[in-house]
């Protein structure tokens, strides 16, 4: 599993439905991806259209155990599991499942424990899991990323995206999370400022792994609302993502 993150605004969404391509062309793996960023931009960028999310079947759970109006024969678990699959949006190269907003008022633990549970096991169905997270830092103090193989922590030339960073490294090992590798992944960067990067990357205590340039295709596939998977294979930031996909051993 692979947990894209960083501050908002760093092109996060961006590289994690580039990935998806890659890993969609390339064929071979079952690959399923996560948009547990409340924003829910992945799937515009992967021309995918989503009717429901998970934090819209949770929140009508979560009003059912509150009017005690569950189906007969159905526990809680099984019903959350149920609805969970039912948002589930099957492509033909990859399945989708969209988290939306959740976790409305009042404390539903019981609920966020076993909607943990049943991603947990979702996941495990697939060979690569690409998970793009929420901005900033909520999702490891809930310790969402706690099945993560790689983390991939994602900045731009702004001195917030390396803090954040850098808190990110930090809350992560107060929370108790592990990885088995956390990297930096540069985006919006021009050639001349990578020796730069590095430096920053090796300040902040991350691995540096690759930086993805700035790249006209993908803004006006974004301003045009085209799929990125339509992007040329020759497109700067499409062979900068390959290149570090390679680098990490998922291509």
């Amino acid at each position: 599993m692979v947990s894209v993150s960083g501050k908002g605004g760093t092109g996060k969404s961006t590289i994690a439905a580039l990935m998806v391509k890659h890993l969609s062309e390339a064929g071979g793996k079952s690959v399923l991806a996560v948009d547990a960023d409340p924003a829910s931009n992945l799937a515009d960028l992967l021309g995918v259209k989503v009717d429901r999310t998970v934090g819209e079947v949770t929140e009508e759970l979560r009003r059912m155990i509150d009017k005690g109006a569950l189906p007969p024969g159905y526990n809680k678990k099984d019903l959350l599991e149920y609805k969970v699959y039912s948002v589930l949006k099957e492509t033909p190269k990859f399945d989708l499942l969209v988290m939306g907003r959740g976790e409305g008022e009042g404390c539903y633990c019981y609920v966020n424990a076993v909607l943990s549970s049943i991603l947990d096991t979702l996941t495990r169905n697939y060979d690569v899991t690409i998970m793009d997270m929420e901005a900033g830092l909520e999702h490891i103090s809930r310790r969402t990323d706690r099945d993560v193989d790689i983390m991939m922590v994602v900045v731009d030339p702004s001195k917030m995206s390396f803090a954040t960073a850098k808190r990110i490294k930090e809350v992560a090992k107060e929370a108790h999370v592990e990885f088995k590798r956390i990297l930096m992944v540069g985006n919006k960067f021009k050639p001349g400022q990578e020796a730069m990067l590095k430096s920053k990357a090796e300040e902040v205590g991350i691995e540096y792994i690759g930086y993805v340039p700035e790249d006209g295709a993908v803004h006006a596939y974004n301003l045009e609302g085209k799929p990125l998977l339509e992007l040329p294979s020759n497109s700067p930031a499409v062979v900068a993502v390959k290149d570090i996909m390679i680098k990490i051993g998922l291509l």
